[in-house]
Protein backbone atom coordinates (compact mmCIF):
# COMPACT_ATOMS: atom_id res chain seq x y z
CA UNK A 1 0.00 0.00 0.00
CA UNK A 2 2.59 2.48 0.79
CA UNK A 3 4.68 1.67 -2.62
CA UNK A 4 1.40 2.40 -4.19
CA UNK A 5 1.01 5.49 -2.53
CA UNK A 6 4.23 6.84 -2.99
CA UNK A 7 3.56 6.18 -6.25
CA UNK A 8 0.76 8.65 -6.51
CA UNK A 9 2.04 11.35 -4.73
CA UNK A 10 5.60 11.47 -7.33
CA UNK A 11 2.70 10.73 -10.20
CA UNK A 12 1.00 14.14 -8.20
CA UNK A 13 3.87 16.07 -8.60
CA UNK A 14 4.56 16.13 -12.43
CA UNK A 15 0.95 17.37 -12.71
CA UNK A 16 2.17 21.22 -13.20
CA UNK A 17 0.78 21.32 -16.45
CA UNK A 18 -2.35 19.44 -15.62
CA UNK A 19 -2.97 22.18 -13.17
CA UNK A 20 -2.62 25.10 -15.58
CA UNK A 21 -5.02 23.70 -17.96
CA UNK A 22 -7.76 22.92 -15.21
CA UNK A 23 -7.79 25.92 -13.94
CA UNK A 24 -7.75 28.16 -17.56
CA UNK A 25 -10.72 25.71 -18.63
CA UNK A 26 -12.78 26.61 -15.18
CA UNK A 27 -11.72 30.30 -15.39
CA UNK A 28 -13.14 30.69 -19.28
CA UNK A 29 -16.32 29.13 -17.77
CA UNK A 30 -17.89 32.03 -15.59
CA UNK A 31 -20.04 30.13 -13.02
CA UNK A 32 -22.17 33.14 -11.87
CA UNK A 33 -25.54 32.50 -9.66
CA UNK A 34 -29.30 34.50 -10.45
CA UNK A 35 -28.48 36.54 -7.68
CA UNK A 36 -24.48 37.50 -8.78
CA UNK A 37 -26.41 38.50 -12.56
CA UNK A 38 -25.14 35.12 -14.12
CA UNK A 39 -26.60 32.41 -15.63
CA UNK A 40 -25.50 29.33 -12.98
CA UNK A 41 -23.38 26.22 -12.83
CA UNK A 42 -24.77 24.21 -15.93
CA UNK A 43 -21.50 24.90 -18.41
CA UNK A 44 -19.10 24.12 -15.78
CA UNK A 45 -20.37 21.04 -14.70
CA UNK A 46 -20.57 19.78 -18.05
CA UNK A 47 -16.88 20.75 -17.73
CA UNK A 48 -16.21 18.73 -14.68
CA UNK A 49 -18.65 15.52 -15.84
CA UNK A 50 -16.30 15.21 -19.07
CA UNK A 51 -13.50 15.18 -17.20
CA UNK A 52 -14.58 12.48 -14.38
CA UNK A 53 -15.74 10.40 -17.56
CA UNK A 54 -12.27 11.07 -19.25
CA UNK A 55 -10.83 9.50 -16.08
CA UNK A 56 -13.15 6.49 -15.51
CA UNK A 57 -15.36 7.59 -12.80
CA UNK A 58 -19.23 6.52 -13.98
CA UNK A 59 -20.55 6.15 -10.90
CA UNK A 60 -21.77 10.03 -10.88
CA UNK A 61 -25.24 11.05 -9.22
CA UNK A 62 -26.84 14.53 -10.90
CA UNK A 63 -28.86 16.17 -7.89
CA UNK A 64 -30.11 19.42 -9.50
CA UNK A 65 -32.38 22.27 -7.86
CA UNK A 66 -35.31 23.36 -9.95
CA UNK A 67 -34.27 27.08 -10.91
CA UNK A 68 -37.05 29.22 -13.49
CA UNK A 69 -33.70 32.30 -13.56
CA UNK A 70 -31.35 30.27 -15.16
CA UNK A 71 -31.50 29.21 -18.87
CA UNK A 72 -30.99 25.26 -18.16
CA UNK A 73 -34.17 25.72 -15.34
CA UNK A 74 -31.92 23.83 -12.76
CA UNK A 75 -28.78 24.53 -10.28
CA UNK A 76 -26.61 21.45 -11.01
CA UNK A 77 -24.76 19.34 -8.25
CA UNK A 78 -22.57 16.35 -9.05
CA UNK A 79 -21.77 13.35 -6.41
CA UNK A 80 -19.08 11.42 -8.00
CA UNK A 81 -17.90 8.32 -6.31
CA UNK A 82 -15.10 6.10 -6.62
CA UNK A 83 -15.32 2.64 -4.57
CA UNK A 84 -12.42 1.65 -3.11
CA UNK A 85 -11.71 -1.74 -0.62
CA UNK A 86 -13.71 -0.03 2.52
CA UNK A 87 -17.36 1.14 2.56
CA UNK A 88 -16.16 4.09 4.55
CA UNK A 89 -15.75 7.05 2.63
CA UNK A 90 -13.83 10.17 2.12
CA UNK A 91 -15.93 13.22 1.06
CA UNK A 92 -14.25 16.20 -0.59
CA UNK A 93 -16.71 19.04 -1.43
CA UNK A 94 -15.95 21.93 -3.94
CA UNK A 95 -17.83 24.20 -5.08
CA UNK A 96 -18.45 25.80 -9.01
CA UNK A 97 -19.88 29.07 -8.44
CA UNK A 98 -17.89 31.86 -7.89
CA UNK A 99 -18.39 35.51 -7.65
CA UNK A 100 -18.48 38.92 -9.60
CA UNK A 101 -14.87 40.30 -10.11
CA UNK A 102 -15.87 43.47 -9.23
CA UNK A 103 -13.87 46.78 -10.48
CA UNK A 104 -12.61 45.48 -13.56
CA UNK A 105 -10.08 48.25 -13.18
CA UNK A 106 -8.76 46.77 -10.08
CA UNK A 107 -7.52 43.92 -12.10
CA UNK A 108 -4.15 43.19 -13.71
CA UNK A 109 -5.50 41.35 -16.55
CA UNK A 110 -8.21 39.77 -17.56
CA UNK A 111 -10.43 38.30 -14.68
CA UNK A 112 -11.53 35.28 -16.92
CA UNK A 113 -8.40 34.12 -18.82
CA UNK A 114 -5.89 33.01 -16.12
CA UNK A 115 -2.44 34.81 -16.05
CA UNK A 116 0.98 33.13 -14.64
CA UNK A 117 3.45 34.30 -12.72
CA UNK A 118 5.87 31.86 -11.62
CA UNK A 119 3.87 29.27 -9.07
CA UNK A 120 0.41 31.73 -9.11
CA UNK A 121 -2.34 31.43 -11.60
CA UNK A 122 -4.23 34.58 -11.43
CA UNK A 123 -8.09 35.26 -12.48
CA UNK A 124 -11.73 34.74 -11.14
CA UNK A 125 -12.36 31.85 -8.92
CA UNK A 126 -8.90 30.67 -9.35
CA UNK A 127 -8.60 30.10 -5.31
CA UNK A 128 -12.41 29.93 -4.66
CA UNK A 129 -13.12 27.06 -5.06
CA UNK A 130 -11.53 25.93 -8.16
CA UNK A 131 -8.17 25.04 -6.55
CA UNK A 132 -10.05 22.79 -4.76
CA UNK A 133 -11.77 21.54 -7.97
CA UNK A 134 -9.05 21.08 -9.43
CA UNK A 135 -7.20 19.00 -6.44
CA UNK A 136 -9.97 16.76 -6.52
CA UNK A 137 -9.63 16.35 -10.18
CA UNK A 138 -6.11 15.44 -9.68
CA UNK A 139 -6.64 12.60 -7.15
CA UNK A 140 -9.43 11.23 -9.48
CA UNK A 141 -7.67 11.55 -12.68
CA UNK A 142 -4.18 10.43 -10.70
CA UNK A 143 -6.00 7.44 -9.21
CA UNK A 144 -7.14 6.20 -12.88
CA UNK A 145 -4.16 6.76 -14.32
CA UNK A 146 -2.48 4.12 -11.85
CA UNK A 147 -5.46 1.40 -11.77
CA UNK A 148 -5.89 1.81 -8.35
CA UNK A 149 -8.52 1.10 -6.16
CA UNK A 150 -8.57 3.64 -2.72
CA UNK A 151 -8.27 1.66 0.79
CA UNK A 152 -11.17 4.09 1.12
CA UNK A 153 -14.02 4.75 -0.76
CA UNK A 154 -14.09 8.44 -2.75
CA UNK A 155 -16.72 10.70 -3.15
CA UNK A 156 -16.56 13.80 -4.52
CA UNK A 157 -18.93 16.76 -4.41
CA UNK A 158 -19.23 19.37 -6.92
CA UNK A 159 -21.70 22.18 -5.81
CA UNK A 160 -23.70 24.76 -6.77
CA UNK A 161 -25.39 28.00 -4.78
CA UNK A 162 -22.29 28.08 -2.11
CA UNK A 163 -21.78 32.11 -2.70
CA UNK A 164 -25.65 32.76 -2.02
CA UNK A 165 -26.61 30.20 0.90
CA UNK A 166 -26.48 26.74 -0.79
CA UNK A 167 -30.33 26.66 -0.92
CA UNK A 168 -29.88 25.27 -4.47
CA UNK A 169 -26.27 23.34 -3.55
CA UNK A 170 -25.73 21.37 -0.89
CA UNK A 171 -28.75 21.81 1.17
CA UNK A 172 -30.67 20.77 -1.25
CA UNK A 173 -28.37 17.50 -1.84
CA UNK A 174 -28.52 16.90 2.14
CA UNK A 175 -32.51 17.40 1.89
CA UNK A 176 -33.45 15.46 -1.08
CA UNK A 177 -31.00 12.13 -0.54
CA UNK A 178 -30.59 12.62 2.87
CA UNK A 179 -28.79 9.10 3.03
CA UNK A 180 -26.36 9.63 0.71
CA UNK A 181 -23.38 10.63 3.27
CA UNK A 182 -22.67 8.01 6.12
CA UNK A 183 -21.67 9.19 9.92
CA UNK A 184 -18.34 7.78 10.06
CA UNK A 185 -17.20 8.89 6.91
CA UNK A 186 -15.08 11.23 6.49
CA UNK A 187 -15.75 14.80 5.28
CA UNK A 188 -13.30 17.70 3.94
CA UNK A 189 -14.14 21.01 3.19
CA UNK A 190 -11.12 22.82 1.06
CA UNK A 191 -12.81 26.33 1.13
CA UNK A 192 -10.51 27.65 3.99
CA UNK A 193 -6.92 27.48 5.54
CA UNK A 194 -3.93 29.33 5.73
CA UNK A 195 -0.83 29.72 3.24
CA UNK A 196 1.50 27.09 5.41
CA UNK A 197 -1.45 24.73 4.98
CA UNK A 198 -1.20 24.42 8.93
CA UNK A 199 -4.65 25.12 10.23
CA UNK A 200 -7.41 22.95 10.12
CA UNK A 201 -11.02 24.62 10.82
CA UNK A 202 -12.89 22.81 13.10
CA UNK A 203 -15.33 25.48 14.26
CA UNK A 204 -17.64 28.89 12.44
CA UNK A 205 -18.95 31.35 15.29
CA UNK A 206 -23.02 31.15 14.58
CA UNK A 207 -24.30 33.83 11.86
CA UNK A 208 -26.86 36.46 12.65
CA UNK A 209 -28.11 39.11 9.92
CA UNK A 210 -30.50 41.56 10.72
CA UNK A 211 -31.91 44.57 9.37
CA UNK A 212 -32.88 47.31 11.38
CA UNK A 213 -35.75 49.42 10.00
CA UNK A 214 -36.14 53.08 11.80
CA UNK A 215 -39.99 55.15 10.81
CA UNK A 216 -39.99 58.65 11.92
CA UNK A 217 -41.63 61.71 10.22
CA UNK A 218 -40.49 63.34 6.83
CA UNK A 219 -40.33 67.39 6.57
CA UNK A 220 -38.00 69.97 5.19
CA UNK A 221 -34.73 69.93 6.31
CA UNK A 222 -34.61 74.10 7.05
CA UNK A 223 -37.73 73.05 9.57
CA UNK A 224 -35.86 69.65 11.29
CA UNK A 225 -38.41 70.26 14.51
CA UNK A 226 -41.59 69.31 12.57
CA UNK A 227 -40.31 65.77 12.04
CA UNK A 228 -38.64 63.12 13.30
CA UNK A 229 -34.66 62.31 11.64
CA UNK A 230 -35.80 58.40 10.43
CA UNK A 231 -31.43 58.52 9.33
CA UNK A 232 -30.60 60.35 12.69
CA UNK A 233 -32.06 57.96 14.76
CA UNK A 234 -30.78 54.90 13.01
CA UNK A 235 -27.42 56.13 12.76
CA UNK A 236 -28.04 56.28 17.07
CA UNK A 237 -29.54 52.69 16.70
CA UNK A 238 -26.37 51.50 14.75
CA UNK A 239 -23.52 52.80 17.33
CA UNK A 240 -26.08 51.36 20.41
CA UNK A 241 -25.58 48.12 18.68
CA UNK A 242 -21.49 48.62 18.17
CA UNK A 243 -20.95 49.80 21.67
CA UNK A 244 -23.99 48.18 23.47
CA UNK A 245 -24.08 44.50 21.93
CA UNK A 246 -20.29 43.76 22.11
CA UNK A 247 -20.25 45.08 25.77
CA UNK A 248 -23.29 42.78 26.44
CA UNK A 249 -21.77 39.93 24.66
CA UNK A 250 -17.94 40.46 25.87
CA UNK A 251 -16.69 36.47 26.27
CA UNK A 252 -14.08 35.00 24.75
CA UNK A 253 -12.88 31.69 22.94
CA UNK A 254 -9.05 31.56 21.81
CA UNK A 255 -9.90 29.03 19.18
CA UNK A 256 -11.24 32.13 17.08
CA UNK A 257 -9.73 35.20 16.15
CA UNK A 258 -11.07 37.87 17.04
CA UNK A 259 -11.90 35.65 19.87
CA UNK A 260 -15.21 37.37 20.72
CA UNK A 261 -18.63 37.86 19.26
CA UNK A 262 -18.61 40.68 16.52
CA UNK A 263 -21.39 43.16 15.74
CA UNK A 264 -21.19 45.07 12.51
CA UNK A 265 -23.28 47.70 11.42
CA UNK A 266 -23.07 47.40 7.60
CA UNK A 267 -25.24 47.66 4.56
CA UNK A 268 -27.44 51.11 4.58
CA UNK A 269 -29.98 51.06 2.30
CA UNK A 270 -30.93 54.72 0.26
CA UNK A 271 -33.37 57.11 1.99
CA UNK A 272 -34.43 60.31 0.26
CA UNK A 273 -32.94 61.68 -2.85
CA UNK A 274 -32.40 65.42 -2.04
CA UNK A 275 -30.36 66.80 0.54
CA UNK A 276 -32.97 69.22 1.81
CA UNK A 277 -35.38 66.37 3.16
CA UNK A 278 -35.37 64.66 6.51
CA UNK A 279 -36.03 61.35 5.67
CA UNK A 280 -39.07 59.55 7.41
CA UNK A 281 -37.72 56.20 7.01
CA UNK A 282 -34.08 54.00 7.20
CA UNK A 283 -32.98 51.04 6.51
CA UNK A 284 -29.65 49.35 7.77
CA UNK A 285 -28.27 45.73 8.35
CA UNK A 286 -26.23 44.68 11.08
CA UNK A 287 -24.52 41.45 10.41
CA UNK A 288 -23.28 39.40 14.16
CA UNK A 289 -20.94 36.52 14.38
CA UNK A 290 -22.01 34.62 17.31
CA UNK A 291 -19.06 32.46 20.00
CA UNK A 292 -21.08 28.85 20.09
CA UNK A 293 -21.94 29.64 23.87
CA UNK A 294 -24.49 33.08 22.89
CA UNK A 295 -27.84 32.36 22.30
CA UNK A 296 -29.10 33.95 19.04
CA UNK A 297 -32.17 34.79 21.46
CA UNK A 298 -30.19 36.92 23.69
CA UNK A 299 -28.87 39.03 20.95
CA UNK A 300 -32.15 39.76 19.63
CA UNK A 301 -33.69 40.58 23.15
CA UNK A 302 -30.75 42.73 23.69
CA UNK A 303 -31.05 44.99 20.66
CA UNK A 304 -34.65 45.18 21.23
CA UNK A 305 -33.92 46.60 24.77
CA UNK A 306 -31.63 48.98 22.98
CA UNK A 307 -33.70 50.15 20.22
CA UNK A 308 -36.25 51.00 22.80
CA UNK A 309 -34.17 53.16 24.23
CA UNK A 310 -33.43 54.67 20.84
CA UNK A 311 -37.08 55.43 20.13
CA UNK A 312 -37.75 56.75 22.99
CA UNK A 313 -35.18 59.69 22.70
CA UNK A 314 -36.09 60.07 19.18
CA UNK A 315 -39.73 59.31 19.21
CA UNK A 316 -39.53 56.89 16.24
CA UNK A 317 -40.34 53.36 15.70
CA UNK A 318 -37.51 50.42 15.38
CA UNK A 319 -38.59 47.56 13.60
CA UNK A 320 -35.75 44.80 13.90
CA UNK A 321 -35.99 41.50 11.78
CA UNK A 322 -34.00 38.44 10.97
CA UNK A 323 -32.44 38.14 7.62
CA UNK A 324 -30.56 35.06 8.11
CA UNK A 325 -29.73 32.91 10.81
CA UNK A 326 -27.40 29.98 11.07
CA UNK A 327 -26.16 28.36 13.53
CA UNK A 328 -22.22 27.70 15.12
CA UNK A 329 -21.14 24.57 14.61
CA UNK A 330 -18.21 22.50 15.57
CA UNK A 331 -16.45 19.42 14.88
CA UNK A 332 -14.90 17.39 18.24
CA UNK A 333 -10.43 18.09 17.93
CA UNK A 334 -9.93 14.46 18.81
CA UNK A 335 -12.15 13.14 15.39
CA UNK A 336 -11.10 11.03 13.23
CA UNK A 337 -10.66 13.48 10.47
CA UNK A 338 -8.93 15.98 12.19
CA UNK A 339 -6.31 13.08 13.36
CA UNK A 340 -6.55 12.17 9.09
CA UNK A 341 -6.06 15.41 8.25
CA UNK A 342 -3.31 16.15 11.08
CA UNK A 343 -1.02 12.94 10.24
CA UNK A 344 -1.16 14.11 6.24
CA UNK A 345 -0.28 17.62 6.35
CA UNK A 346 2.74 16.57 8.67
CA UNK A 347 4.16 14.38 5.23
CA UNK A 348 3.20 16.37 2.73
CA UNK A 349 3.55 20.35 3.73
CA UNK A 350 6.15 18.96 6.76
CA UNK A 351 4.24 21.10 9.32
CA UNK A 352 1.93 20.61 12.34
CA UNK A 353 -1.24 21.40 11.88
CA UNK A 354 -3.32 23.59 14.51
CA UNK A 355 -7.13 23.67 15.24
CA UNK A 356 -9.00 26.95 14.76
CA UNK A 357 -12.55 28.08 14.72
CA UNK A 358 -13.65 31.14 11.99
CA UNK A 359 -16.21 33.47 11.94
CA UNK A 360 -17.08 33.24 8.22
CA UNK A 361 -19.40 30.44 6.95
CA UNK A 362 -18.68 27.03 4.84
CA UNK A 363 -20.88 24.25 4.00
CA UNK A 364 -19.15 22.69 6.81
CA UNK A 365 -21.86 23.68 8.92
CA UNK A 366 -24.73 22.15 7.02
CA UNK A 367 -22.90 19.02 7.67
CA UNK A 368 -21.90 19.92 11.49
CA UNK A 369 -25.52 20.39 11.62
CA UNK A 370 -26.70 16.89 10.33
CA UNK A 371 -24.00 15.25 13.16
CA UNK A 372 -21.46 14.64 9.71
CA UNK A 373 -17.71 15.21 11.42
CA UNK A 374 -16.54 17.94 8.90
CA UNK A 375 -13.42 19.83 8.77
CA UNK A 376 -12.61 22.83 6.69
CA UNK A 377 -8.52 22.49 5.23
CA UNK A 378 -6.79 23.85 2.11
CA UNK A 379 -3.58 25.86 2.03
CA UNK A 380 -4.65 29.02 0.24
CA UNK A 381 -3.27 32.64 0.01
CA UNK A 382 -6.63 33.93 1.09
CA UNK A 383 -7.31 36.30 -1.69
CA UNK A 384 -10.90 35.04 -2.43
CA UNK A 385 -13.50 38.02 -3.76
CA UNK A 386 -10.37 40.25 -4.02
CA UNK A 387 -9.20 41.92 -7.80
CA UNK A 388 -6.44 39.64 -9.16
CA UNK A 389 -7.43 36.44 -7.10
CA UNK A 390 -4.83 34.39 -7.14
CA UNK A 391 -3.81 30.71 -6.55
CA UNK A 392 -0.63 28.21 -5.94
CA UNK A 393 -0.10 25.39 -8.16
CA UNK A 394 1.75 23.86 -5.96
CA UNK A 395 -1.00 24.13 -3.27
CA UNK A 396 -3.32 22.78 -5.59
CA UNK A 397 -1.02 19.77 -6.22
CA UNK A 398 -0.21 19.09 -2.42
CA UNK A 399 -3.33 19.76 -1.44
CA UNK A 400 -4.04 16.62 -4.13
CA UNK A 401 -1.19 14.97 -2.06
CA UNK A 402 -3.02 14.78 1.39
CA UNK A 403 -6.36 13.81 -0.05
CA UNK A 404 -4.49 10.96 -1.64
CA UNK A 405 -2.51 10.25 1.89
CA UNK A 406 -5.75 10.20 3.84
CA UNK A 407 -7.87 8.12 1.15
CA UNK A 408 -5.04 5.62 1.04
CA UNK A 409 -4.49 5.16 4.94
CA UNK A 410 -5.83 3.06 7.52
CA UNK A 411 -8.52 5.51 8.97
CA UNK A 412 -9.20 5.08 13.31
CA UNK A 413 -12.56 5.62 14.77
Amino acid sequence: MHNTMDALLRGLAEREDRVVALQSALTACPALGPDNGGDGEEAKAALVTQWLETCGVTDILRVDAPDSRVSSGQRPNLVARIAGKEKRTLWLFGHMDIVPPGDLAAWHSDPWQVRREGDLLFGRGVEDNQQAITSMLLLAEELHQHNCTPKLSLGLVFMADEETGSAYGLEHVLKTDPGLFGKDDLYIVPDAGSRRGDVIEVAEKGQLWLKVHTTGAQCHASTPHKGRNAFLAGADMALACHNGLRAAFGDTNPLFNPPTSTFVPGKHEANVPNINTVPGSDVFYVDCRLLPQVDPQTVLDKMRELADEVQERHGVQIEISVVQQQAASSVAETSPIVAALSAAVARIYGVEAKTIGIGGATVAAQLRQRGLAAAVWSCLANTCHQPNECSSITAAIKDAQVFTHIVMSPVHA
